[in-house]
């Protein structure tokens, strides 16, 4: 007790040892949500106001510099997490209206700051420019409350985070201006060399980060940490190229996230590390050191930081609103579509103390506009968390009440599993398609055959799906083991997918290499097309030779009368949503009737995707196929069972078609959803059976009795 005292008396204020300073920035980062939660105020709000409390202007307990790191690694990750989290189908369909806000938030509070600044505050030319151009700029501090509401793929906010990297950029460039022209060196060099630069720096994060992240994935696919570092390796390292270019590091981070969009599906385990670490961690410290930087007692330095201070936030306020009301008025947007671009783009943060503070040691700017700007700072941040948590949760509310009603029997996923090393792969895939609002679970399933040494076999299958297990809560997705003893594979298979009422059903690839397999498998068929004559939902037949992340182009290849099938439409469903997932461009091999379903069903849903279309002779004729898919490239051959409407006889060797010229690619061969009980619905006409399928499993017989005659005929 008396150590702990003396320990006590020893500990001097404001905090140097880092490990009591972290240990408090933790205990702010827990409490203070829960706290001002009770008080329905916005979480961002309360870390601000405890930054407020124990920096440099309040107790006193935390020296700014001491959380400086973490503050700036927070601001660069809200920008990469905004441009990661992006839809950038959406994105590049929106980028005209992102242009055209982002010339409304630039120019409108330019030319109004200038017009302010000049004749009510009476400031030099250069010091205008500078306070103008702070007025344009801002800072997605609330950004992470549209994230928790799951609002970011609303187009509002799309076109916002877009509108933010342009006005940024375009201040940014202004600041790089007016600091050349203060130092003297606003010439010829100036200009090409901040023009080569940038043009380097945009090469480098646009075309080289891709490749690199595209190699890396594919080379290290099980190291889950070393893909979390690489990533976050990237991010600091286009900020540092950025500030190299000329610009500010949050350019780069933002381009950075659109380099890797691509790269990382929103449902896999990597977004999610990605996602809790900012959020925990980083984010929370760039709020808290915005909350540092505000010192309320400018206020009581006089009428003049009092009318500058007054000033500055009201007009920053209003030329953000009318940023975001002639955005409204152009596009049609509702008043909460509109509140929630004026809360994303109101607040002003790091970008404004830096184009400030760059203004200030420059003796551009005095004292009085230093702390004008911080009371700026606190007030923005403020109303632009309030407006967006309010305008959030009803845009939220409304896009609920928009989706369309959930089908009568629930999305169930079958994975039958035999390979512990294709369970990540398989599981992965199963996720990118899974409806995100469905509540039930994957079923992982292991087949146990009914011999003596079942219960040694049980017990091995239930340590492969530990694996299983532990990838899938990486990405927070329900699961639910199942374990079956039966006579074969096959059986199995069908039993779980009747008794669990799945509506999908994902094998591995398996090539029959053994001389047993083919031989019997001639007489009775393949697993495979056991499968197919009892469970007649949906089944993915799946080989993947590399992450599905890495893909660049999607190839969907459709038969012929393939929208006549009963599960077309939810097969298509799932290849949009992987295409969406996956980043990946959509090239679709179909005929005429089948593009206008496509169409229709595309506008219905209002999907945004990157989808071309191209003549369905590839299903028939390998060559166009071949042609189409390059290395990175995914093909999915939609075929079909015998006696189906859109099934011909070709289709019988596809899977050899697949072994032969895609070995390197990952493939998926699909069974569309069939029903087993009357043809005479689903369009077929007695004349049109034949006893073609009992003849042949005649003529199996008589072959397999003549190969055991031959095997047991005594030797003469």
């Amino acid at each position: 007790m008396k150590y702990s005292l003396v320990l006590l008396m020893k500990i001097s204020l404001p905090l140097k040892d880092p490990v009591p300073i972290f240990s408090l920035v933790l205990f702010i980062i827990l409490l203070a949500p829960i706290i001002l939660r009770k008080f329905r105020i916005p979480s961002i709000i309360g870390l601000i106001i405890a930054g407020m409390l124990i920096g440099d202007h309040g107790f006193q307990l935390v020296e700014k510099d001491s959380i400086k790191l973490f503050g700036n690694a927070g601001l660069l990750y809200i920008m990469f997490l905004a441009g990661l989290e992006l839809d950038m189908n959406d994105f590049r369909k929106n980028r005209y209206r992102s242009m055209v806000f982002g010339g409304f938030t630039f120019f409108i509070p330019l030319i109004m700051g200038f017009l302010v600044c000049t004749y009510l505050l009476q400031f030099n030319f250069m010091a205008t420019l500078l306070v103008s151009s702070m007025f344009a700029t801002h800072t997605l501090v609330a950004y992470p409350l549209a994230s928790r509401l799951g609002i970011t793929k609303n187009e509002a906010v799309t076109v916002a985070v877009g509108g933010t990297i342009i006005t940024d950029t375009a201040v940014l460039l202004i600041l790089a201006v007016i600091t050349g022209a203060q130092a003297g060196n606003l010439n010829t060099e100036f200009w090409v060399r901040l023009s080569v630069s940038l043009l380097i720096f945009a090469v480098i994060i646009l075309w080289v980060f891709p490749m690199l992240g595209r190699w890396f994935f594919k080379k290290i696919k099980d190291d889950k940490t070393s893909h979390f570092i690489f990533v976050l390796a990237l991010v600091f390292a286009a900020a540092f190229l950025a500030e190299l270019a000329g610009v500010e590091g949050i350019i780069g981070a933002f381009l950075a996230g659109l380099a890797l969009n691509q790269l990382i599906p929103h449902t896999s385990p990597l977004m999610n590390r990605i996602e809790f670490v900012g959020n925990a961690i980083f984010i929370p410290f760039f709020l808290i050191s915005v909350g540092m930087l505000v010192d309320l007692r400018v206020l009581l330095k006089g009428p003049e930081a009092l009318i500058i201070a007054g000033a500055l936030t009201g007009m920053a306020l209003s030329s953000k609103w009318l940023a975001a009301w002639f955005t409204q008025l152009v596009f049609g947007y509702s008043n909460t579509q509109r509140n929630v671009i004026f809360g994303l783009s109101s607040a002003h943060a790091a970008a404004t103390i830096a184009v400030i503070l760059i203004g200030f040691n420059m003796h551009i700017v005095d004292e009085n506009v230093l702390n004008g700007t911080v009371i700026l700072i606190l007030c923005t941040c403020l109303v632009g968390s309030f407006v967006t948590e309010n305008a959030g949760r009803k845009l939220a509310i409304q896009e609920a009440s928009e989706k369309p009603e959930l089908p009568d029997q629930p999305e169930r996923i079958l994975i039958p599993v035999a390979n512990p090393e294709r369970i990540e792969s398989l599981l992965d895939f199963a996720v990118m398609i899974k409806d995100p609002h469905a509540a039930t679970p994957i079923y992982p399933l292991a087949i146990v055959q009914d011999n003596p040494a079942a219960k040694e076999s049980i017990h091995a299958s239930n340590k492969m799906m530990e694996k299983a297990v532990i990838h899938a809560a990486a990405t927070e997705s329900q699961l639910q083991v199942v374990t079956r003893i039966d006579l074969n594979i096959s059986d199995g298979i069908s039993r779980a997918a009747k008794e669990l009422m799945v509506s999908d059903v994902i094998l591995g690839w398996t090539d029959k290499t053994s001389a047993t397999d083919r031989f019997l498998g001639s007489f009775f068929g393949s697993t495979l097309d056991n499968v197919l004559q009892s469970v007649w939902e949906t089944i993915y037949v799946c080989s993947f030779q590399y992450p599905l992340n890495t893909t660049k182009k999607m190839v969907l290849a459709l038969p012929k009368n393939a929208e006549y099938e009963i599960g077309f439409l939810h097969y298509l469903q799932k290849m949009l949503m992987l295409a969406k997932q996956s980043g990946a461009k959509l090239v679709v091999f179909c005929a005429e009737s089948t593009q206008s379903v496509i169409d229709g069903f595309i506008v219905k849903t209002k999907v945004s995707i990157d989808i071309t279309y191209k003549s369905n002779e590839g299903i028939e004729n390998s060559q166009a196929l071949t042609k189409e898919v390059t290395k990175n490239d995914l093909i999915v051959i939609v075929t079909a069972r015998k006696g189906s409407l859109s099934y011909n006889a070709s289709m019988e060797s596809i899977p050899g078609k697949i072994s032969r010229h895609f070995k390197d690619n990952n493939a998926i061969l699909l069974y569309p959803e069939q029903t087993a009980i009357d043809y005479v619905e689903a369009g077929i006409q007695p004349e049109d059976l034949t006893l073609a399928p009992i003849q042949e499993q005649l003529a199996n017989l008589s072959k397999l009795g003549k190969a055991v005659k031959r095997i047991f005929k005594p030797k003469k």
